[in-house]
């Protein structure tokens, strides 16, 4: 099913894990919606700037896959609970490393970061000069937070950091 004129579900459903462990990771119809503003708001804008086909590392994660990744949740009354955009079809990992394009994953970040209106948009580990992917969401309901971060390991666990 193509979502966009570059992008189709399979891009963003796509899942080793989901595979190997036969998770289902199949979009509702109101994440189908929000994976398509996405899209539309963040995706096709950064592939038509850059003129050449951007990965997704990942896109969106049912609840069980986003659990069984070890992907943002917490523990409600004894119950997991997902707590990542991506289980709402709002984010996209994008990883532009071992493309042969010349753009690289903070090309990326700094388009994102000065053109795109978006939710939030994360410096994922990497370098000082390269993340090791860029992390974007956007949010079909509400106003954009226009949060930038940077996620670190600090004491074994991640952690994100204001992006300065």
């Amino acid at each position: 099913m193509q979502i966009t004129q570059h992008l189709n579900l399979a891009e963003l459903t796509r899942s080793e894990t989901a595979k190997r462990k036969g998770i289902s990771n199949i979009p509702t119809p109101e994440h189908l919606e929000n994976l398509k503003n996405l899209a539309i708001n963040i995706f096709e804008p950064i592939r038509r700037y850059f003129d050449t086909p951007i990965h997704v590392s990942s896109g969106y994660r049912s609840k069980d896959l986003n659990k069984a990744i070890g992907g943002a949740g917490k523990i409600v009354d004894g119950k997991y609970v997902p707590t990542s955009q991506h289980c709402l079809g709002e984010a996209i990992d994008i990883d532009m490393d071992g493309s042969n394009s010349g753009i690289t994953n903070k090309h990326v970040f700094d388009y994102i970061k000065q053109h795109l209106n978006f939710d939030q948009l994360i410096w994922e580990f990497g370098t000082d000069t390269n993340p090791s992917w860029v992390h974007v969401s956007y949010k079909t309901k509400g106003s954009q937070r226009k949060q930038v971060l940077k996620a670190v390991k600090q004491g074994g666990k991640t952690t994100y950091i204001p992006y300065v």
